[in-house]
């Protein structure tokens, strides 16, 4: 294939008229008019978004350990058909992503795939066990060169342990990222405690579980002058004490899940499990909050969660069912129709939040990057009125539990293009 890609006709960030963006040797190398090269393959855009590529903080790809849910390869796919250029893959695998050789498996796995930069996130304990500090020096500095340390689906409920992550975090200029719940607080806990949760009987997650963790992680955070993320926000009253933490100068960065946008705890009173997620989806008003938030830029970016699951962890009784929902093929359509149909954001703050501000937080210098000749060529090609209907089964992961299915949803990823190589293009991996 041509190392040459002429996109014609796009409209960048939305804006403006439509221009030509001439794609070579991986980079931006011309935008505006010119001699179209022999050999280029044409992208016809007619009139449509450019966008640079999406980066997504929270992607769980379950390999070592699940590939019968998830591979690196099928999560490779659906996040280049979704419009990501960069993943960060989470560390809850079989075995644990708590070492060097664990990091540099996941990292070269997904070299070998190619379709869109797999970055592994490291445990921030062993085992994800809370017990004891992993070998956050020796990921840090190993040819994956992790940048993200994470125990998600564990909170590292610890405050000492805690602390001295924060602490070693500084003098190896990494993130860590916490799962938000106090564990005495979330004990048999099934939904969000609140009327819902009331009415069908199930033992209730409060709201306070999240918030006073990130309250804490927080003072720590300024005390150890650390960088600190809080994944999956979904509380509104967790979006207040961030706007209190970053008042201060807290180093502190945050993400919103898609389906915490979209979703509430209504849709529980069909007991179905395909609405179970940790965090649990909130009310109404929670949800208008985080969209607020996430306009204002108190939470930073958008990230997907995306937790593949077999048929039988999901089509069982709702307490046995396991957390998750499908989320890299449906994030862009879901922004589109929570933020910028309601104004909420333009396709300039869709990159801010997709793209430059998880990049940023994920420290690539490579991704989220300007649309400017003699960038990056990590694109994605939107068509903002274009429509499309949800089926789990026609997604590229191996799983199929999407809580969007049947849904018609707006905004479709025309193409995808890695350091200037197409990897998907009208729904179909190149």
């Amino acid at each position: 294939m041509s190392d040459q890609v002429l996109i014609k006709g796009a409209r960048l960030y939305g804006e403006g008229d439509p221009v030509d963006v001439l794609v070579s040797d991986g980079v931006i190398a011309r935008i505006g008019p010119g001699e179209t090269p022999e050999d280029a393959v044409e992208l016809e855009a007619r009139g449509q978004v450019l966008l640079p590529g999406f980066v997504d903080l929270h992607t769980h790809l379950r390999e070592p350990g699940r590939e019968d849910t998830e591979t690196i390869a099928s999560g490779s796919a659906a996040a280049a058909l979704g419009g990501y250029t960069a993943v960060f893959a989470m560390a809850n695998t079989d075995p644990v992503a708590d070492n060097s050789v664990v990091v540099d498996h996941v990292w070269r796995r997904g070299r070998e795939v190619g379709l869109v930069d797999v970055h592994p996130v490291g445990a921030v304990t062993v085992g994800l066990k809370g017990e004891k500090l992993a070998e956050l020096g020796t990921m840090a500095k190993s040819a994956a060169n992790v940048r993200v340390f994470s125990d998600d689906g564990v909170c590292v409920a610890d405050p000492l342990l805690m602390r001295r992550a924060l602490e070693y975090s500084t003098a190896l200029d990494v993130v860590i990222a916490q799962h938000a719940e106090e564990p005495r607080l979330t004990v048999g806990a099934q939904a969000h405690e609140g009327e819902q949760s009331a009415r069908l009987g199930y033992p209730g997650w409060p709201a306070s579980a999240e918030e006073s963790i990130v309250a804490r992680d927080c003072l720590l955070a300024l005390h150890a002058k650390a960088r600190l993320h809080i994944c999956h926000v979904s509380t509104a009253g967790t979006t207040d004490v961030l706007r209190w933490a970053k008042d201060r100068g807290t180093k502190v960065s945050a993400e919103v899940t898609p389906h915490h946008l979209l979703l509430t705890d209504e849709r529980l009173t069909t007991y179905d499990p395909i609405n179970k997620v940790n965090p649990p989806l909130r009310t109404r008003d929670d949800t208008e909050r985080l969209r607020q938030a996430l306009a204002d830029g108190v939470i930073d970016c958008v990230a997907t969660d995306h937790a593949p699951h077999a048929v039988q962890d999901k089509d069982c009784e709702w307490s046995a069912a396991r957390p998750g929902m499908l989320g890299l093929q449906t994030a862009l359509s879901i922004v589109v129709e929570t933020m910028v149909r309601t104004g909420l954001l333009d396709w300039r703050g869709v990159a801010r939040v997709m793209s430059e501000r998880p990049a940023e937080i994920g420290g690539l210098s490579d991704h989220g990057r300007p649309l400017l000749e003699g960038e990056p060529a990590n694109l994605t090609l939107v068509d903002p009125d274009a429509e499309w209907t949800v089926r789990g089964r026609e997604l590229a992961s191996i799983a199929a539990n999407t809580p969007y299915e049947g849904m018609r949803l707006p905004g479709v990823v025309s193409a995808t293009l890695l350091r200037g190589r197409i990897t998907s293009r009208e729904g179909k991996i190149e």
